[in-house]
């Protein structure tokens, strides 16, 4: 199934660690050009986060954010370091007994003095478990948006291969005419010429316009392309740059194919041709 390298999907949880929320979107890119973003104190699980997603992704550009707001359970437990409470109120007595007029020193301005008042280290092993956990489901999901984008490309290339399919069979039936009304032409030239003429000559001029004209070998190729692409729309696999290489050649062929009309009808079907491959090749750009 093909997958779209333009996705996005958002995922939330709110429990007692906190608000945790990832966001991973992407654009088309040659190569996985992936870029995270993790608050600090949750930096420690950012070399699992990056192999999950490396796991899970091959071309893109892809920024993955993750945020969070703490809970109940993120801070620690209050610590009040007595030995410098104790050093200060004795300091301040001190003091107070040498000037004479010095106030005591509150508890509150004990508490903010730097130092005195600490927390406990937490545990934050669950939180970061919860956090890749939310990640594998914000990818899984993720994979799932792109595959749902996958499909409407694999549904628009499919239809234009039944268009190009349609556009090779009417070329096929044209061309003897084509060429028919070449051989004609040249003819009436001659007669209007009103001299003699070899008649061994005119049969090779005749035979070099055919072979001139002569786009089977082009429409045989195309029709070679469309069933190696179709087959490709059915595998399991980033497929991306052979689809790219594929839609170059069918541009050569259309190519070749409009190099060699030479009447009216041949040449709006070439035209309709690359309007169609110029339609797959700006599709293609964003498959996986």
């Amino acid at each position: 199934m093909l997958k779209s390298m333009t996705a996005f999907s958002r995922q939330e949880e709110v429990n007692q660690w906190g608000t945790i929320v990832w966001e991973i979107r992407s654009v088309n890119h040659r190569y996985l050009d992936l870029s995270i973003r993790i608050p600090e104190e949750l930096r420690n699980v950012e070399p699992k986060a990056r192999d999950l997603l490396n796991a899970s992704l091959s071309r893109g550009k892809v920024e993955a954010s993750l945020r969070y707001k703490s809970g109940d359970l993120a801070g620690g437990e209050i610590i009040v370091n007595d030995a410098l409470a104790q050093q200060l109120t004795k300091a301040a007595h001190s003091v107070q007994q040498m000037t004479g007029d010095a106030g005591p020193l509150s508890a509150i301005e004990i508490l903010r003095w730097p130092g005195v008042v600490g927390q406990a280290e937490k545990d934050l092993g669950p939180l970061q478990q919860q956090v890749l956990d939310l990640l594998s489901k914000t990818i899984a999901d993720y994979i799932e948006t792109r595959g749902r984008e996958g499909q409407k490309t694999a549904t628009m290339l499919s239809e234009r291969c039944d268009a190009i399919e349609a556009i090779v069979a009417k070329v096929r039936v044209l061309r003897p005419q084509a060429i028919e009304r070449q051989r004609a032409k040249l003819m009436a030239r001659i007669e209007d010429l009103d001299t003699d003429h070899d008649n061994g000559r005119l049969e090779q001029e005749l035979v070099y316009i055919a072979q001139r004209l002569d786009v089977d070998e082009e429409l045989d190729r195309l029709t070679a392309h469309l069933s190696e692409l179709r087959d490709i729309l059915q595998r399991d696999e980033p497929v991306g740059r052979r689809l790219d290489f594929l839609v170059q050649e069918f541009n050569r062929e259309a190519n070749t194919l409009s190099s060699k009309s030479a009447d009216a009808e041949t040449t709006a079907l070439s035209v309709d041709l690359k309007v169609l491959i110029e339609q797959m090749r700006e599709q293609v750009q964003n498959i996986e």
